[in-house]
């Protein structure tokens, strides 16, 4: 496993960095010192752990706690904004202990395109530290978003989950994966439930939207994605996008790129 942390032995709570990453780029397994406030200002981001997937679309980010294993896939160009944040800092600030995709404000946009171009070792009382400051608190301040599948530690679980990931289907029945792994009905939803803390029908659900947001990202239309994915009409698949995420696919998408 690989480490990648440009800042790992800056003196400061937080340095921001920008990078552009083409469609397809993939980071394989690798940790960071530091946690990864990681913000997509466009394309979409999707991030893999042992312990579920997560996917980022434009304009949000994730944070990544120091020390969790996780590989990342760029889905379109992407301009991804990092904030490494150290240890202490990530303590004090009350950010959480496992991935999380959160909202980011307008404001923490601005804070970002600022923040990049603060040098590495910025003078702490003075303006540049003033405005890293600002940020932490913003980023801290951050709603989380409901973007991930979480995986259970049972390993045929597991893989009968990841199949599901790859492709993510409403019609696939709680019998169809009772099947799969070799147990009864009753059994399979409880052991589910157990292990990921929600039902099976919510986790089908939060895997279908998970392939919907990338495959929007992407611009695919809506029609073609709930078709796919086994909706039974474009407004259906929208009614529960917006019930999760709290917008219709249309305007989720239509914040400007930075």
């Amino acid at each position: 496993m690989i480490e990648i942390d440009p800042s790992e032995h800056i003196p400061r709570d937080a340095v921001v960095t920008a990078v552009d990453y083409a469609d397809g780029h993939h980071f394989a397994l690798h940790t960071h010192q530091r946690g990864q406030f990681a913000y997509a200002a466009c394309g979409v981001i999707t991030v893999f752990t042992r312990q579920g997937n997560w996917v980022v679309p434009p304009q949000r980010a994730i944070w990544v706690p120091a020390q969790v294993p996780h590989e990342m896939v760029m889905s379109g160009p992407v301009t991804m904004l990092n904030t490494y944040i150290s240890n202490e800092a990530a303590a004090r600030l009350g950010l959480p202990g496992l991935c999380q995709v959160f909202d980011v404000s307008a404001f923490l946009r601005q804070l970002l395109i600022q923040a990049a171009d603060v040098p590495a070792l910025y003078a702490q009382e003075q303006r540049d530290g003033h405005l890293m400051s600002l940020l932490l608190h913003e980023i801290a301040s951050m709603a989380p978003l409901s973007l991930n599948a979480p995986l259970p530690d049972d390993p045929r679980l597991a893989q009968a989950c990841q199949r599901l990931l790859q492709q993510p289907s409403l019609e696939v029945s709680i019998d169809d994966m009772a099947r799969q792994v070799g147990r009864s009905r009753r059994t399979f939803t409880r052991l589910f439930r157990q292990q990921t803390g929600i039902s099976f029908v919510e986790w089908r659900q939060q895997a279908c939207l998970l392939a919907a947001v990338v495959r929007l990202g992407n611009g695919e239309s809506i029609t073609r994605v709930a078709v796919d994915l086994g909706y039974g009409s474009p407004s259906a698949f929208t009614s529960v996008f917006r019930k999760v995420l709290g917008a219709a696919p249309s305007r989720y998408f239509s914040k400007e790129a930075l």
